[in-house]
């Protein structure tokens, strides 16, 4: 355990009014200050609560009556000693305890996500499991709820510390080789460990081909709105979101810059984005909306492209040009019976010539029709991009481009006979899942990783 330099404090329970709120110290001192505020010669005993009264230890102002509960390290979240504060919620209750700790000699406040990292660098978690909380916190809906408690529970540490296990298997038996030549070792051995090493890299490739689920479900399934201007797609968002997010009006050209709303489908986030109306257009301010409308389309993982009904089947060639295999085709402004000759399926091709057929649905953003219709078909489409089995997933960029480059290395490593080349390679490969865990010098990625947090995690 690293020796802890100071005792820190922070409110942990979430800002504003509520029954009870948390107050956590970790550090040296933490027992001390405990016994200092309960009055008392003697810590009560660990992982034990004690309901009792708490006082300004210079003033002897009874501040709140609490639950203290003392946690003796290495037998703690940080692995130092830690006590946790539970008192009343209400403002000049927080702010009367905080005040009286930031009195205290030793004492300070911590900083953003202090605790976690001390956490880490304690070795009670690795990076992996420390990014799970910080996700779980962030957690909106049931499914990034789901991927955070098993990336915290070290799901995905431990499959990437099992890749590194193997690897450093090998490592030793090709440096055996290249260390003691005269020693009575199997002939070849650089050929004999390639099996293992192919079944490493296999699987590290199997990995990354994920389709990006896990980073998709961090940030939200996105879903961008497209059409002429007036096709309705204000009015769709609107009814969507149920709410008035974006303005709607008969002039065109209202949409000028992206509009974002996020949903929970089915337990899945989602982002949901109305842009401007694609067209030719001479003021500036639109075309520069039209151009951001595109771009965004063009790495959306689904698009709703919305007609007219008094332009079906006409398809505004702007729109048409996004139109492929990740396209739902909305008729709007439609009125009861008025749906019955419009088709369930279009069958066209794409600009790049693929043959397709996509769904069609009449809805009426105004008044609803097929709109439920429509929520049943993106929840679908939405569980079938992000739902999956098996290990936890891939979750950020940072774990991509090092396993990436884990995975490159190992390729080259393959291609050669030669002991020191294929060991050197082995090794570097080691060291970029090492990046992810932290299991090598990560000091440069710490403060990017742990800023992220909020103070008092």
């Amino acid at each position: 355990m690293i020796a802890s330099r100071e005792t820190i404090f922070a409110l942990s329970s979430g800002a504003g009014r509520a029954g009870v709120a948390v107050i956590r110290l970790s550090g040296p001192l933490s027992g001390q200050t405990l016994c200092a505020l309960l009055g008392r010669d003697t810590l009560p005993k660990p992982r034990h609560a004690v309901y009792a009264p708490i006082r300004d230890p210079q003033s002897g102002e009874r501040l709140d009556d609490a639950v203290a509960i003392y946690f003796a390290g290495p037998a703690s979240f940080t692995g130092e000693d830690v006590v946790e504060l539970h008192v009343h919620g209400g403002r000049a209750v927080i702010e009367g305890v905080l005040d009286c700790l930031s009195c205290q000699n030793g004492l300070r406040i911590a900083e953003p996500g202090e605790y976690t990292r001390r956490a880490f660098e304690n070795g009670k978690m690795d990076l992996t499991s420390a990014e799970g909380i910080a996700d779980l916190i962030d957690a909106e809906t049931a499914a990034q709820r789901r991927q955070a408690v098993r990336q915290m529970a070290g799901e995905l540490g431990t499959l990437y510390e099992g890749w590194r296990a193997r690897l450093m298997k090998a490592l030793a038996h090709i440096e055996a080789d290249i260390d003691f030549p005269d020693e009575d070792l199997p002939d070849g051995i650089v050929p004999v460990v390639h099996g293992d090493l192919r079944a490493v890299n296999d699987e590290v490739k199997r990995h990354l081909a994920d389709n990006r689920r896990g980073e998709r479900l961090r940030e939200g399934f996105q879903i961008v709105i497209l059409g002429a201007p007036n096709a309705g797609k204000s009015s769709l968002l609107n009814r969507l979101a149920q709410r008035d997010a974006a303005i709607v009006s008969e002039i065109a050209g209202t949409t000028r810059d992206m509009i974002e709303v996020h949903l929970d489908l089915g337990g899945f986030p989602v982002t949901m984005v109305d842009t401007a109306g694609l067209r030719e257009s001479g003021d500036v301010i639109e075309s520069e909306g039209v151009r951001r409308a595109t771009e965004r389309a063009e790495n959306a993982d689904l698009r709703l492209v919305v007609v007219d009904r008094a332009d079906w089947p006409h398809i505004d060639p702007e729109a048409a040009r996004l139109i492929d295999a990740k396209t739902i085709i909305l008729i709007n402004k439609v009125d009861g019976s008025d749906a019955d000759d419009i088709p369930t399926v279009w069958q066209g091709a794409s600009v790049e010539g693929d043959r397709l057929e996509l769904p069609v649905l009449a809805i009426s953003a105004m008044t609803g029709q097929g709109v439920e219709s429509l929520l049943q078909l993106l929840e679908t489409r939405v569980k079938e991009g992000l739902d999956f089995a098996g290990p936890v997933p891939l979750t950020r960029l940072r774990h991509r481009r090092a396993l990436e480059s884990a995975s490159d290395h190992l390729d080259r490593g393959l291609q050669t006979e030669i002991a020191e080349l294929a060991a050197e390679d082995v090794r570097l490969a080691v060291r970029e899942i090492g990046k992810i865990t932290g299991r090598v010098d990560v000091e440069d990625l710490l403060d990017i990783i742990f800023g992220d947090f909020c103070i008092g995690k």
